[in-house]
Parts: C-alpha cells; sequence; structure tokens
C-alpha cells in the first residue's frame, strides 16, 4: 500500500434524533470519490468514532465500500487499550476496512516503549495495514521520532499521520519516507509546505468541505509548484481559521449540516456550533462554493 495525495478523515453525519444519517453519508462518499480523494477514513476522531457503535462502524464501512470507487478505505481503530484496539482493528477487516489508522493510546500516557510495543501488536494481530497517528494535543502523548523509525521497519506499518507541526518533527520524520512508509501531514493549514518539504500527503478535515481543492492542492505540492500552493492556502486560510473556533468536528458539522449533510448537532459531549460563529460561517459560504467548483473544473480538464 503506498499512500500518496489527499485523505479526507470524513464526518459520520447524524439526523435530528442523532441516528446515522446514511442518505448523506452516501453523498458524502461520493463527494469525495468525484473530488478526487485518494482515500477517505471512517470512524475516526473527526468523525465521532469514539461514539459510534459497533454496528454503526459497521453500517458506515459496509456503505464507504459500495460507493468509495477506488478510493481507499481506512478505518479509525485507536484505543487506550491495546487489546481493544487490537480487537477494532480485526472488526474494521471483518467488514471490509483497507487500512486501520491507530492514534496514540489517548489519556494512559504510555511511554515510548509501551507506544512500541503496542503498535507492533496491533500491526502483528490486526489484520490490516496500520497508518500511526500522532497528535499529542488530544492524547497527551507525543510518539518520537526514535520510535517511529523502529516502528517504519515493520512491513504492515505502511506510514505516519502527524499532527506536530514543529520544523523539527517534520525534519527529524522525513528520512523516515520510502517506497513503502509514508509521512502524512495532520495538519491542514501546514500540510502543502509539509508536501512541498517531502511529505506524501494529508489526512484532512477541511476537504470534507473541499474534497477537489484539496486533492489539487496536494497535486500541486507535489509537483513542487510554491507559487500555485501559496495561493491556494491564502484562498483556503478563511476556513482553516473558521473549523479550528471550536473543537473538531463542531465547526464542520455546521458547515456540512449546511449543505444539506447531516445534522450540525454532534453526539454529547460535544456541542453544536456557537451562535456568535455562525455568521462568519454563511459569509464564507460562496467562496468555499467557487474555490471548489473551480478545482472540479480543472479536474475535468485533466481527465478528459
Amino acid at each position: 500500500m503506498r499512500l500518496i495525495g489527499s485523505y479526507t478523515a470524513l464526518a459520520t453525519p447524524f439526523d435530528e434524533q442523532s441516528q446515522l444519517d446514511i442518505d448523506a453519508w452516501v453523498r458524502m462518499v461520493e463527494a469525495q470519490r468525484s473530488g478526487g480523494s485518494a482515500g477517505i477514513v471512517v470512524g475516526g476522531s473527526t468523525g465521532e468514532g469514539q461514539a459510534l457503535e459497533e454496528a454503526e462502524l459497521a453500517q458506515l464501512l459496509s456503505v464507504a465500500l459500495c460507493y468509495s470507487g477506488n478510493m481507499t478505505v481506512i478505518a479509525g481503530t485507536g484505543h487506550s487499550s491495546t487489546r481493544k484496539t487490537i480487537l477494532q482493528t480485526q472488526f474494521a477487516r471483518q467488514h471490509g476496512a483497507q487500512a486501520a489508522l491507530v492514534v496514540t493510546p489517548p489519556y494512559v500516557r504510555p511511554t515510548q516503549e509501551g507506544l512500541y510495543r503496542h503498535y507492533i501488536e496491533v500491526a502483528e494481530r490486526g489484520g490490516l495495514p496500520v497508518i500511526l497517528y500522532n497528535v499529542p494535543a488530544r492524547t497527551g502523548c507525543d510518539l518520537q521520532p526514535s520510535t517511529v523509525a523502529r516502528l517504519a521497519e515493520v512491513e504492515s506499518i505502511v506510514g505516519i499521520k502527524e499532527a506536530n507541526v514543529a520544523e523539527e518533527r517534520l525534519s527529524a520524520l522525513l528520512p523516515m519516507v520510502s517506497s513503502r512508509f509514508s509521512l502524512l501531514s495532520g495538519d491542514d493549514a501546514t500540510a502543502a509546505q509539509s508536501i512541498l518539504a517531502g511529505a506524501q500527503g494529508v489526512v484532512s478535515v477541511a476537504s470534507n468541505i473541499l474534497p477537489a481543492t484539496f486533492r489539487r492542492l496536494c497535486d500541486h505540492a507535489l509537483a513542487g509548484n510554491a507559487d500555485l500552493v501559496a495561493a491556494r492556502m491564502n484562498a483556503l486560510m478563511p476556513l482553516l481559521s473558521f473549523l479550528g473556533v471550536e473543537s473538531n468536528p463542531i465547526p464542520l458539522k455546521a458547515l456540512l449540516a449546511s449543505k444539506g449533510l447531516g445534522s450540525d448537532v454532534p453526539r454529547l459531549p460535544l456541542t453544536k456550533l456557537s451562535a456568535e460563529h455562525r455568521l462568519t460561517m454563511e459569509a464564507m459560504l460562496p467562496t468555499l462554493v467557487a474555490l471548489e467548483f473551480s478545482a472540479a473544473a480543472e479536474l475535468a480538464a485533466l481527465s478528459v
């Protein structure tokens, strides 16, 4: 498995009764496919994976596989317990997932040796290619480059989603990139610069809204077109700033609801977007439509 390009950490759409909105889910998956995304993450943190029942994750995976086309379908399977992570990874494999995105165990703050052994166990027993996921701000632990280097030698560990945006972290991880181990950015605002520096792609939140735009952003960054990347990023900054006004995926779900894709109310303990941010959201909507229309037109021209 070679990971390259734009991957979307899909939000999970719920209806007004907080049940899965499968019609919205189908349209979201189809939008990613037509927008040129390389893959989708199902049931990750953006998808409120910790709030999903197993039967719901199974349904989301089943439907996604029906409409994903050539996209890679990745399941978020990380838990604080190694045993639960293995079981969830095996469950995702049984329901068709093609890879597992495994976040560092949240809350328990393992040592680096504990992290190494955790990922080795999941890689050996989970039954899926593993993508490491490091997001210290959410988990309370930081997967160090020295540990990543050990894990990158394992055949079934195929990459890392890194959300630590420090320049020295990027510099330390880039030498580990190989034909079978990819470095994916976990931060939309710095993803393009990371790709220009040698990373292979991004696992994006914003591409829920702008899949074709992020596909083209990755295309330009992978081609080394720094000027085009800078112009695209400048246009994207209002959206990226908005997505950070409250905890992910609260702002994202409000945007998706404005497009008729599920309710704007996440599952507790997350709550709907505060009223003070709604005017900002509504003001940017026409610009987002224009950005995505332009990127989709580029993709259509390339396919002719």
